[in-house]
């Protein structure tokens, strides 16, 4: 189950997407913390029934998207660039389908796993 946390630090608010692992996960140490990326993008609209969720590979920004929602794309297709470490790196379709929708837009920030788009 995920869930979305507000957490503030050195004076500024993120709003975090967690998930909840069951109770012997969750009693285990937590790990070291990671540098706090700059506030999350929008929630992500939850993925229609049968729909497929894109997600961020790895963190950075959002280049280029490279579809619109209505857009019919095939298995495999590049439909994004997320910029990390001044390279770009192709996200591309998990499946074939039509873009349901968009999360993101061009510049945003990005996290690793964040749902870019959907495709149903």
């Amino acid at each position: 189950m995920k869930k979305t946390v507000r957490i503030s630090f050195e004076g500024k608010t993120y709003d975090v997407e967690v998930e909840v692992l069951d109770s012997a996960a969750a009693a285990a140490p937590a790990a070291a913390p990671v540098a706090a990326a700059p506030a999350a993008a929008p929630a992500a609209a939850p993925a229609a029934a049968g729909g497929t969720e894109v997600k961020c590979p790895l963190a950075g920004s959002v280049f280029k998207l490279k579809v619109k929602v209505g857009d019919k794309v095939e298995a495999n297709q590049e439909v994004a660039i997320i910029e990390a470490l001044k390279m770009e790196n192709p996200v591309v379709a998990p499946c074939a389908g039509t873009v349901n929708s968009i999360s993101v837009k061009e510049t945003d920030t990005v996290v690793d796993g964040q749902t870019l788009m959907t495709i149903a």
